[in-house]
């Protein structure tokens, strides 16, 4: 069955001498109720590394990570680990870091060992409970010295040091492009592909200040032409044509995250949502929400004009849970997906 769920941030914005979030149980609990069985934990190595040591980590603060997943394998939720901050990338803030892991071999090292150090870590997990999701959103090509060629080995090299201490790991690549690019190259690997649903980012990340793109955005519609496109449910279709060639080579593909800012009107998020998600029901894929609680999530995300209805506890968005209760489907071939 696919994995449909969302992303929780508890240890993803980095603060010097601040200690990440516990497990919250609450939203675990809301979760699978309503019948969501995936979770997506971006993690910054930050917390758990000084000084670029990057095989030295506290174990304290890896012991966190401990307590997330057990804590989602309690209520019955997948749970997606995966590196937003790795050895020598983030898609924010990369020159914050010393390394590059395209041109740097003590990144690639420390980017392997700590992978190698997962997979010994929590053998013995089912795969069905547990995925590495190795790097949150790499670059465009030729975007700090990325090549098809140059990540395609990283990815491998990685996926066999995994594979080598836990051959039933399920494990998770992104597209390239900041998780928008399809990777055939790298078909044949036996893992699960992740896009992206953000496009177009004139609707999805309008106002967004962190996004380049967003100065001197008019007010979004829906269908709308942008960057030469025509972006309708056929221009979205047209759009993830790469990733279904991959696709019809049996490769899994999710959607890692997806999302709209709260800035966007309300009714023409949703009828973009109601597109997006229309496709991924036809395509078979699941998804991952960016996020759960706050700007882009369906809980308290203030996007005036929206229908809230308090769903135990939480004050929910009541059109966007619908349209995601919807593009559940109820069987599917086994597997990451």
């Amino acid at each position: 069955m696919p994995h449909y769920g969302f992303n929780l941030q508890w240890m993803y914005h980095y603060v010097q001498g601040k200690l990440p979030a516990e497990p919250d149980h609450k939203a675990l609990n809301w979760i699978a109720k309503q019948g969501f069985n995936f979770i997506r934990i971006p993690t910054n190595y930050w917390f758990w590394t000084r000084d670029w040591q990057y095989t030295n980590p506290d174990e304290t603060i890896i012991e966190y990570i401990d307590r997330y997943i057990a804590a989602c394998r309690d209520y019955g939720l997948h749970v997606s680990l995966n590196l937003h901050r790795a050895p020598g990338y983030c898609i924010n803030g990369n020159d914050l870091e010393r390394h590059n892991l395209w041109q740097d071999a003590e990144a690639q090292d420390g980017f392997v060992w700590l992978w190698e150090y997962f997979a010994q870590r929590y053998q013995g997990i089912p795969a069905g409970e547990l995925s590495f999701d190795l790097l949150n959103e790499p670059p465009n090509i030729d975007q700090y010295g990325l090549t098809r060629r140059n990540h395609a080995a990283i990815m491998r090299r990685t996926v066999a040091a995994i594979r080598a201490v836990d051959p039933q790991r399920a494990i998770v690549i992104d597209g390239l492009g900041g998780g928008h690019l399809a990777m055939p190259e790298l078909a044949d690997l036996g893992v699960t592909h992740s896009g992206r649903g953000y496009q177009p980012m004139a609707v999805s990340h309008y106002q967004a200040s962190w996004w380049d793109g967003h100065e001197g955005l008019a007010e979004p519609t829906y269908p709308v032409t942008w960057y030469n496109h025509y972006w309708d449910r056929a221009g979205l279709v047209e759009f993830y044509q790469p990733w279904r060639d991959v696709q019809a080579r049996n490769v899994a593909i999710h959607i890692g995250e997806f999302g709209c800012y709260n800035r966007t009107p309300n009714d023409v998020a949703l009828r973009w949502f109601r597109d997006l998600l229309s496709v991924y029901q036809e395509f078979g894929w699941g998804f991952g929400l960016w996020e759960f609680e706050g700007a882009f999530g369906i809980i308290n995300h203030g996007r005036p004009h929206a229908r809230y209805d308090v769903v135990d506890g939480y004050s929910v968005d009541r059109d966007l849970l619908d349209l995601l209760l919807a593009a559940r489907l109820p069987e599917a071939p086994e597997g990451i997906q």
